[in-house]
Protein backbone atom coordinates (compact mmCIF):
# COMPACT_ATOMS: atom_id res chain seq x y z
CA UNK A 1 0.00 0.00 0.00
CA UNK A 2 1.03 3.58 -0.67
CA UNK A 3 0.37 6.56 1.57
CA UNK A 4 -1.45 9.34 -0.24
CA UNK A 5 -1.73 12.94 0.90
CA UNK A 6 -5.19 14.44 0.53
CA UNK A 7 -5.29 18.24 0.53
CA UNK A 8 -8.75 18.81 -0.95
CA UNK A 9 -12.02 16.97 -0.43
CA UNK A 10 -15.11 16.77 -2.60
CA UNK A 11 -18.03 14.90 -1.07
CA UNK A 12 -21.49 14.00 -2.21
CA UNK A 13 -24.29 14.95 0.16
CA UNK A 14 -27.21 12.49 0.06
CA UNK A 15 -26.12 9.01 1.06
CA UNK A 16 -22.76 10.27 2.33
CA UNK A 17 -23.48 13.07 4.81
CA UNK A 18 -27.24 12.73 5.21
CA UNK A 19 -30.11 10.37 4.53
CA UNK A 20 -33.24 12.44 3.92
CA UNK A 21 -32.92 14.94 6.80
CA UNK A 22 -30.86 12.80 9.19
CA UNK A 23 -27.09 13.12 9.52
CA UNK A 24 -25.22 9.88 8.91
CA UNK A 25 -22.77 8.69 11.61
CA UNK A 26 -19.51 10.64 11.52
CA UNK A 27 -20.69 13.27 9.02
CA UNK A 28 -20.63 16.24 11.41
CA UNK A 29 -17.27 15.14 12.83
CA UNK A 30 -15.78 14.75 9.34
CA UNK A 31 -16.78 18.28 8.32
CA UNK A 32 -15.53 19.74 11.60
CA UNK A 33 -12.12 18.07 11.17
CA UNK A 34 -11.82 19.53 7.67
CA UNK A 35 -12.58 23.01 8.98
CA UNK A 36 -10.37 22.62 12.07
CA UNK A 37 -7.40 21.61 9.93
CA UNK A 38 -8.02 24.25 7.24
CA UNK A 39 -8.55 21.69 4.51
CA UNK A 40 -10.20 22.80 1.30
CA UNK A 41 -13.50 21.10 0.60
CA UNK A 42 -16.81 21.31 -1.23
CA UNK A 43 -20.05 19.42 -0.78
CA UNK A 44 -21.32 18.42 -4.23
CA UNK A 45 -24.87 17.54 -5.20
CA UNK A 46 -26.60 16.77 -8.48
CA UNK A 47 -29.80 18.18 -6.99
CA UNK A 48 -30.40 21.57 -8.69
CA UNK A 49 -33.65 22.40 -6.87
CA UNK A 50 -32.19 24.27 -3.91
CA UNK A 51 -29.77 27.16 -3.56
CA UNK A 52 -26.57 26.65 -1.53
CA UNK A 53 -28.17 28.72 1.23
CA UNK A 54 -31.15 26.36 1.32
CA UNK A 55 -28.88 23.31 1.43
CA UNK A 56 -26.67 24.84 4.12
CA UNK A 57 -29.75 25.38 6.28
CA UNK A 58 -30.92 21.82 5.64
CA UNK A 59 -27.55 20.40 6.68
CA UNK A 60 -27.45 22.60 9.77
CA UNK A 61 -30.85 21.31 10.88
CA UNK A 62 -29.38 17.81 10.74
CA UNK A 63 -26.40 18.90 12.85
CA UNK A 64 -23.83 19.43 10.08
CA UNK A 65 -22.41 22.94 9.76
CA UNK A 66 -21.47 23.60 6.12
CA UNK A 67 -21.41 27.29 5.09
CA UNK A 68 -23.14 27.95 1.76
CA UNK A 69 -19.87 28.89 0.04
CA UNK A 70 -18.72 25.27 0.54
CA UNK A 71 -21.64 23.82 -1.46
CA UNK A 72 -21.50 23.23 -5.22
CA UNK A 73 -24.62 22.12 -7.08
CA UNK A 74 -25.33 20.96 -10.63
CA UNK A 75 -27.32 24.20 -11.02
CA UNK A 76 -24.23 26.31 -10.24
CA UNK A 77 -22.10 24.17 -12.55
CA UNK A 78 -24.70 24.50 -15.31
CA UNK A 79 -24.87 28.28 -14.92
CA UNK A 80 -21.08 28.53 -15.04
CA UNK A 81 -20.90 26.26 -18.08
CA UNK A 82 -23.45 28.13 -20.21
CA UNK A 83 -22.11 31.54 -19.17
CA UNK A 84 -18.70 30.54 -20.51
CA UNK A 85 -20.19 29.12 -23.71
CA UNK A 86 -22.52 32.08 -24.43
CA UNK A 87 -21.91 34.97 -22.00
CA UNK A 88 -25.01 36.97 -20.98
CA UNK A 89 -27.25 34.64 -22.94
CA UNK A 90 -30.85 33.59 -22.56
CA UNK A 91 -32.55 30.38 -21.52
CA UNK A 92 -35.96 28.82 -21.17
CA UNK A 93 -35.78 27.03 -17.83
CA UNK A 94 -37.75 24.19 -16.31
CA UNK A 95 -36.66 24.09 -12.69
CA UNK A 96 -36.75 25.65 -9.25
CA UNK A 97 -35.03 28.51 -7.43
CA UNK A 98 -31.65 26.77 -7.21
CA UNK A 99 -31.35 26.82 -11.00
CA UNK A 100 -33.04 30.11 -11.83
CA UNK A 101 -31.07 31.97 -9.15
CA UNK A 102 -27.76 30.54 -10.39
CA UNK A 103 -28.55 31.57 -13.97
CA UNK A 104 -29.61 35.09 -12.97
CA UNK A 105 -26.40 35.52 -10.98
CA UNK A 106 -24.43 34.35 -14.03
CA UNK A 107 -25.97 37.15 -16.09
CA UNK A 108 -28.60 35.10 -17.92
CA UNK A 109 -32.04 36.27 -19.02
CA UNK A 110 -34.89 33.76 -18.65
CA UNK A 111 -37.08 33.88 -21.73
CA UNK A 112 -39.20 31.75 -24.04
CA UNK A 113 -38.47 34.07 -26.98
CA UNK A 114 -35.91 32.28 -29.15
CA UNK A 115 -33.58 31.48 -26.21
CA UNK A 116 -30.01 30.30 -26.63
CA UNK A 117 -30.72 27.30 -24.42
CA UNK A 118 -33.50 25.17 -23.07
CA UNK A 119 -32.25 24.15 -19.63
CA UNK A 120 -33.98 21.29 -17.86
CA UNK A 121 -33.56 20.91 -14.11
CA UNK A 122 -35.46 19.22 -11.31
CA UNK A 123 -38.91 20.17 -10.09
CA UNK A 124 -41.66 18.37 -8.23
CA UNK A 125 -44.22 20.00 -10.55
CA UNK A 126 -43.27 19.21 -14.15
CA UNK A 127 -46.09 20.55 -16.31
CA UNK A 128 -47.27 19.38 -19.71
CA UNK A 129 -47.33 23.00 -20.88
CA UNK A 130 -43.70 23.71 -19.95
CA UNK A 131 -42.49 20.46 -21.53
CA UNK A 132 -44.38 21.27 -24.72
CA UNK A 133 -42.78 24.72 -24.82
CA UNK A 134 -39.34 23.17 -24.31
CA UNK A 135 -39.90 20.69 -27.13
CA UNK A 136 -41.03 23.42 -29.54
CA UNK A 137 -38.07 25.65 -28.69
CA UNK A 138 -35.56 22.83 -29.16
CA UNK A 139 -37.13 21.96 -32.52
CA UNK A 140 -36.80 25.65 -33.43
CA UNK A 141 -33.05 25.61 -32.71
CA UNK A 142 -32.46 26.21 -28.99
CA UNK A 143 -29.64 24.12 -27.53
CA UNK A 144 -30.69 21.46 -25.02
CA UNK A 145 -28.96 21.34 -21.62
CA UNK A 146 -29.89 19.21 -18.60
CA UNK A 147 -28.48 19.82 -15.14
CA UNK A 148 -28.08 16.13 -14.26
CA UNK A 149 -28.74 12.68 -15.73
CA UNK A 150 -30.29 11.04 -12.64
CA UNK A 151 -33.38 9.10 -13.81
CA UNK A 152 -34.91 8.98 -10.33
CA UNK A 153 -34.60 10.69 -6.97
CA UNK A 154 -35.49 9.71 -3.41
CA UNK A 155 -38.45 10.84 -1.36
CA UNK A 156 -40.06 9.77 1.89
CA UNK A 157 -42.66 7.84 -0.13
CA UNK A 158 -40.20 6.18 -2.52
CA UNK A 159 -38.53 7.09 -5.80
CA UNK A 160 -39.60 10.01 -7.97
CA UNK A 161 -38.88 10.62 -11.66
CA UNK A 162 -35.95 13.01 -11.99
CA UNK A 163 -34.37 15.14 -14.70
CA UNK A 164 -32.85 12.22 -16.61
CA UNK A 165 -36.26 10.62 -17.15
CA UNK A 166 -37.85 13.87 -18.25
CA UNK A 167 -34.91 14.57 -20.56
CA UNK A 168 -35.56 11.20 -22.21
CA UNK A 169 -39.15 12.26 -22.89
CA UNK A 170 -37.97 15.48 -24.56
CA UNK A 171 -35.34 13.58 -26.55
CA UNK A 172 -37.97 11.15 -27.79
CA UNK A 173 -40.12 14.06 -29.00
CA UNK A 174 -37.30 16.09 -30.57
CA UNK A 175 -34.59 13.62 -31.53
CA UNK A 176 -32.14 15.90 -29.68
CA UNK A 177 -29.93 14.59 -26.87
CA UNK A 178 -29.18 17.01 -24.02
CA UNK A 179 -25.75 17.89 -22.73
CA UNK A 180 -25.71 16.78 -19.10
CA UNK A 181 -23.56 18.99 -16.85
CA UNK A 182 -23.84 17.22 -13.48
CA UNK A 183 -22.14 14.03 -12.34
CA UNK A 184 -20.80 11.86 -13.92
CA UNK A 185 -19.65 14.60 -16.30
CA UNK A 186 -16.11 15.56 -15.17
CA UNK A 187 -17.09 19.18 -15.90
CA UNK A 188 -18.88 19.15 -12.55
CA UNK A 189 -15.61 18.24 -10.80
CA UNK A 190 -13.38 20.54 -12.82
CA UNK A 191 -15.57 23.54 -12.03
CA UNK A 192 -15.58 22.48 -8.38
CA UNK A 193 -11.79 22.17 -8.31
CA UNK A 194 -11.42 25.59 -9.93
CA UNK A 195 -13.73 27.07 -7.31
CA UNK A 196 -11.87 25.58 -4.36
CA UNK A 197 -8.35 25.82 -5.81
CA UNK A 198 -7.64 22.11 -5.64
CA UNK A 199 -5.39 19.84 -7.73
CA UNK A 200 -6.65 16.50 -9.01
CA UNK A 201 -3.64 14.50 -7.72
CA UNK A 202 -4.24 15.57 -4.11
CA UNK A 203 -8.05 15.68 -4.20
CA UNK A 204 -10.41 12.96 -3.02
CA UNK A 205 -14.04 12.39 -3.99
CA UNK A 206 -16.39 10.64 -1.58
CA UNK A 207 -19.61 9.23 -2.99
CA UNK A 208 -22.21 6.54 -2.54
CA UNK A 209 -22.77 5.73 -6.23
CA UNK A 210 -20.39 3.92 -8.54
CA UNK A 211 -22.24 5.14 -11.66
CA UNK A 212 -21.98 8.86 -10.88
CA UNK A 213 -19.61 9.77 -8.03
CA UNK A 214 -16.88 7.18 -8.51
CA UNK A 215 -16.76 7.09 -12.32
CA UNK A 216 -16.67 10.90 -12.47
CA UNK A 217 -13.88 10.97 -9.91
CA UNK A 218 -11.92 8.35 -11.82
CA UNK A 219 -12.33 10.23 -15.12
CA UNK A 220 -11.28 13.49 -13.46
CA UNK A 221 -8.12 11.84 -12.07
CA UNK A 222 -9.14 12.07 -8.40
CA UNK A 223 -8.68 9.67 -5.51
CA UNK A 224 -12.07 8.03 -5.00
CA UNK A 225 -13.80 6.70 -1.91
CA UNK A 226 -17.04 4.73 -2.03
CA UNK A 227 -19.17 4.73 1.10
CA UNK A 228 -21.71 1.94 1.54
CA UNK A 229 -24.24 4.13 3.35
CA UNK A 230 -26.17 5.05 0.20
CA UNK A 231 -27.04 3.54 -3.18
CA UNK A 232 -24.22 1.15 -4.15
CA UNK A 233 -23.81 -2.02 -2.07
CA UNK A 234 -20.54 -3.90 -1.54
CA UNK A 235 -21.48 -6.87 -3.75
CA UNK A 236 -22.29 -4.50 -6.63
CA UNK A 237 -18.81 -2.96 -6.83
CA UNK A 238 -17.45 -5.90 -8.86
CA UNK A 239 -20.13 -5.32 -11.51
CA UNK A 240 -18.32 -2.19 -12.72
CA UNK A 241 -15.19 -2.12 -14.91
CA UNK A 242 -13.65 0.64 -12.77
CA UNK A 243 -12.83 0.66 -9.07
CA UNK A 244 -12.68 3.23 -6.29
CA UNK A 245 -9.37 3.58 -4.48
CA UNK A 246 -11.03 2.54 -1.25
CA UNK A 247 -14.41 1.21 -0.09
CA UNK A 248 -15.55 2.07 3.46
CA UNK A 249 -18.74 1.49 5.39
CA UNK A 250 -19.44 5.18 5.90
CA UNK A 251 -18.08 8.69 6.32
CA UNK A 252 -17.25 7.85 9.94
CA UNK A 253 -14.36 5.75 8.62
CA UNK A 254 -12.76 8.85 7.05
CA UNK A 255 -12.82 11.18 10.06
CA UNK A 256 -9.22 10.34 10.97
CA UNK A 257 -8.12 10.97 7.37
CA UNK A 258 -9.77 14.40 7.50
CA UNK A 259 -7.63 15.07 10.56
CA UNK A 260 -4.27 13.77 9.29
CA UNK A 261 -4.67 14.39 5.57
CA UNK A 262 -3.12 11.01 4.78
CA UNK A 263 -4.48 7.59 3.94
CA UNK A 264 -3.11 4.27 2.81
CA UNK A 265 -4.50 3.26 -0.58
Amino acid sequence: MATKEIETWLTDMDGVLVHENTALPGAAEFIEELKRNNRRFLVLTNNPIFTPRDLSARLKRSGIDVPEEFIWTSALATAEFVSHQIPNGSAYVIGEAGLTTALHEAGYILSDNNPDYVILGETRTYSFESLTTAIRLILAGSRFICTNPDPTGPSERGILPAAGSVAALITKATGKEPYFVGKPNPVMFRTALNRVGGHSETTAMIGDRMDTDVIAGVEAGLNTFLVLSGITKRDEVEDFPFRPNKVVDGIKDLVEVAKTGQIEI
